[in-house]
């Protein structure tokens, strides 16, 4: 009896599929004469060889198949071993290998020292939906994530990254997650672009190997220098200090800079529609589909909707002229009454910055702060919740703050199932549109398939408690929602300045008290 073994390696590389023949083992049996077994192993090989070319580009990295070559019909046929795609991969080894980069709108470490960003819940739910741990390697740039994703460092790129036909000849994208545009941001100092023509003699700036290289094709009235070492949200600084004249940003990023460098300006939009979507290597088909499943639930289950509102819910409203008295009050007018904001939060589980923006966007910590409506003080209490308190004079700044500090605990306590950080904006409203109206627009959100726990779809319905269509079948009746909507923007960009700017001394303080 003749037994005949072929073993074939199959490397699989971007550009084709290279196969190698490893071996071919032989054993001849007296009963199948030598020349006639080596003609039909010949043949039988050749087949096989053909069909294996004809299915190459189908997964990614290096397999090992066997095929016997045995004549009689008796022998039992083995077919050939699947190649391990990428994901199979991910899951043996039960890790998500991502490759990111340290910004704002993609990967950091939030007040808590927690990592956090929106690239960052959102791997981290797709993880889960495999039951996935993952790994995050940080890079200083885009161009060093792409870089590293070429040399097969990660899994996926999630950055930021846009969807370009450039970048689409040699990687895969996942679904669309955001929209952005493409701003020429200048000091606000600088005259007025108003057409292209005006962009002639502009000294541009941008970060290499940025999406923005390509947008800048469209223009050849602009000159322009890729920096290497700098990333575009160094190079918003560095407008912001005269040392650059204009760079190029996306407009979410500039959202968020642009209240921290307060001199920076959008003056000219260069692409207005530009996709952000997760990156990975060709050939990761089933990597690719887990993705778009897990993405399809993600979206329609509002998560998406949630973290957008997260990380971005508090930068639609901007005020330069606001933002610029903020800022310098934080310096004359916080320190007086800082010690009272930091204590009184502590007691009540408060971050201290949150209760301290809540109060400047209440009376601009005026403690002699009135409104038509008589509401006073420094937290603008009303005489019935200031009673109730135990205030008795609405204008002493102490007793004002603490009693505002547990009537917004109070606030808490009524979404005390609700994980932050939409516990706490859903408590600011209740602050501010009152415990009743807030209570119908909850109601109101169940009545229209909404999720009253979530902030994201809680400000879309709160304005409806004006609108006569819905308010007159509410408990109480009409309240001015769209106000608390506001009102809850307004203190989350306040807190987050005086995070930036004065988060460790405020931290600081409040570790010793509980000391």
């Amino acid at each position: 009896m003749q037994e005949n073994w072929v073993k074939i390696g199959v490397n699989t590389v971007s550009q084709g599929t290279i196969i190698n023949v490893i071996s071919i083992r032989s054993s001849i049996r007296s009963s199948i004469p030598g020349p006639l077994a080596a003609v039909m192993s010949w043949i039988l090989l050749s087949a096989f060889i053909a069909g294996l070319i004809s299915g190459c580009g189908q997964g990614d990295g290096e397999s090992v198949t066997e095929l016997p070559l045995d004549v009689q019909e008796s022998s039992p046929q083995r077919g050939p071993v699947p190649v391990a795609s990428l994901l199979q991969k991910i899951k043996q080894r039960g890790k998500l290998v991502v490759l990111t980069t340290n910004y704002p709108t993609t990967y950091y470490y939030d007040r808590d020292n927690q990592p956090a960003g929106p690239e960052y819940d959102m791997t981290q739910s797709f993880a889960r939906s495999l039951q996935l741990d993952v790994e995050y390697k940080v890079y200083d740039s885009t161009s060093e994530v792409i870089q590293a994703l070429r040399r097969n460092e990660g899994d996926i790129a999630a950055s930021g990254l846009t969807v370009n036909d450039r970048r689409m000849i040699e990687f895969d994208y996942g679904p669309s997650y955001q929209e952005t545009q493409e701003y020429l941001v200048c000091h606000r100092n600088r005259k007025p672009i108003m057409s292209k023509s005006d962009l002639k003699g502009v000294e541009l700036v941008v970060a290499a190997d940025s999406n923005y290289i390509e947008s800048l094709s469209e223009y050849p009235e602009l000159t322009w220098v890729a920096d290497t070492h700098v990333n575009t949200a160094a190079l918003l600084k560095e407008v912001s200090l005269k040392k650059v004249e204009c760079t190029i940003s996306d407009s979410t990023l500039y959202d968020i800079e642009r209240r921290y460098f307060i001199e920076i300006q959008n003056k000219y939009t260069l692409a207005r529609k530009s996709e952000l979507a997760w990156m990975l290597n060709k050939n990761s088909d089933q990597l690719k589909q887990a993705i778009n499943d897990w993405f399809d639930s993600y979206e329609k289950e509002g998560d998406l909707a949630q973290v957008m509102d997260k990380y971005y819910g508090y930068v639609e409203i901007f005020d330069y002229v606001d933002t610029h008295k903020f800022l310098a009050r934080v310096k004359t007018r916080l320190p007086e009454y800082k010690d009272f904001f930091i204590d009184a939060a502590t007691k009540n589980d408060i971050d201290p910055s949150l209760l301290a923006a809540q109060s400047y966007q209440e009376s601009h910590w005026n403690r002699k702060a009135k409104s038509p409506t008589g509401v006073r003080g420094i937290m603008m209490l009303t005489q019935p919740v200031a009673k109730s308190l135990g205030v008795t004079n609405r204008l002493h700044a102490r007793q004002n703050i603490y009693a505002g500090a547990k009537f917004h605990a109070k606030m808490k306590k009524m979404v005390e199932h609700v994980d932050e950080p939409d516990r706490s904006w859903l408590a600011l409203a209740a602050y501010n549109v009152g415990r009743g109206h807030f209570r119908d627009a909850q109601a109101l959100a169940k009545k229209l398939d909404k999720d009253p726990d979530r902030w994201s779809e809680m400000k879309l319905v709160l304005p409806l408690l004006s609108d006569k269509k819905y308010y007159k079948d509410l408990r109480y009746g009409y309240a001015r929602g769209g106000e608390p909507v506001i009102y809850v923007s307004r203190i989350r960009s306040y807190d987050e300045l005086l995070h930036k700017h004065f988060g460790e001394k405020l931290g600081e303080i409040a570790k010793n008290d509980v000391r």
